[in-house]
């Protein structure tokens, strides 16, 4: 399958801020296993997993921007640098983190370059997985072939409303589905 490919996602899975907290939580558990003392998120979506898992494990927190989109729209095949790798991980145990493995491409990418800056050993860690990510996430706390709703790509404010997100409401629609 393809990335953003929405019309042959299995149904929806809704994520509402309290079933973000209970992964979090699942997740941190697989962290805490692996010894992680850094955590490296990845800008935009990926920084709010990273930051509830930095303050659960207790640990340092170092963002990167690497994206496919500009202005919140899809315009890159493959994701560019944006903010780069910390040199602070040298030496650490670094888990880098985002929301969602789609391709599994942003996580492999974000940690090569966390090798390169001397980390002494990385773990890749994702709320969420589809199955076709390759590589596949170390860590997941859920594993899904849905088109995945979380609770900050929701709705946008524009126009002094709020929306439904015009992509979901567009992969909605390829799907014949509604939220309720």
């Amino acid at each position: 399958m393809q990335s953003y490919d929405y019309e042959h996602r299995k149904g929806v899975e809704v994520i509402d801020w309290e079933r973000f907290a209970s992964l979090t939580r699942v997740l941190a558990e697989q962290l805490a296993a692996a010894q992680v003392d850094v955590v490296v998120g990845i800008a935009r979506a990926g920084l709010l997993p990273a930051t509830a898992l930095a303050c659960a494990l207790r640990c340092e927190l170092f963002p990167v921007r690497v994206t496919r989109r500009v202005m919140d729209v899809i315009t890159y095949v493959h994701p560019l640098w944006k903010v780069d790798v910390s040199p602070e991980v040298a030496g650490r145990v670094v888990a880098v983190v985002d929301e969602i493995a789609d391709t599994g491409e942003t996580l492999a990418l974000v940690a090569e370059r966390t090798l390169q800056q001397g980390a002494g050993r990385v773990v890749t860690a994702s709320l969420v997985s589809h199955s076709w990510a390759s590589p596949a996430p170390h860590y997941v706390a859920l594993v899904t072939d849905a088109l995945v709703v979380f609770p900050w790509d929701r709705e946008v404010y524009t126009h002094g409303t709020w929306h439904l997100h015009p992509e979901l409401e567009i992969a909605l629609r390829l799907q014949g589905k509604t939220l309720e």
